[in-house]
């Protein structure tokens, strides 16, 4: 099953709106950083560990990453996948881009 920022989005929006602050959001996501640091870290050899699957463990906090920052969008109504798409039309020129997610994601569904 794919999931849509669009669709993550409104189910966080349903799930937090109402008690959850920007601000509480913002700390777990501090929170997630962290633990993906922890992880990187560990696979790098900076850091012992004496788990196996780091893959996994990078995997999961990297989903809780993006959980509180579309959780973040969903309290503060931010249409984040309009802005994701504005943004980088606008890095793709800055950065001479062959091509821009829109066209990316275009192409993408014509080839389906």
């Amino acid at each position: 099953m794919d999931i849509t920022i669009e669709a993550l989005q409104a189910y966080l929006a349903e799930h937090y709106c109402g008690w959850a602050t920007e601000q509480s959001m913002f700390m777990k996501l501090v929170e997630e950083i962290g633990e993906v640091a922890e992880v990187l870290n560990k696979r790098a050899g900076r850091k012992y560990s004496e788990e196996t699957d780091l893959q996994e463990q990078l995997g999961t906090e990297l989903a809780d990453m993006i959980h509180y920052i579309i959780a973040i969008a969903a309290i503060n109504d931010i249409d984040l996948s309009r802005i994701i798409l504005e943004k980088d039309k606008k890095a793709a020129v800055k950065y001479n881009h062959a091509t821009n997610l829109e066209t990316f994601l275009s192409n993408r569904g014509k080839s389906e």
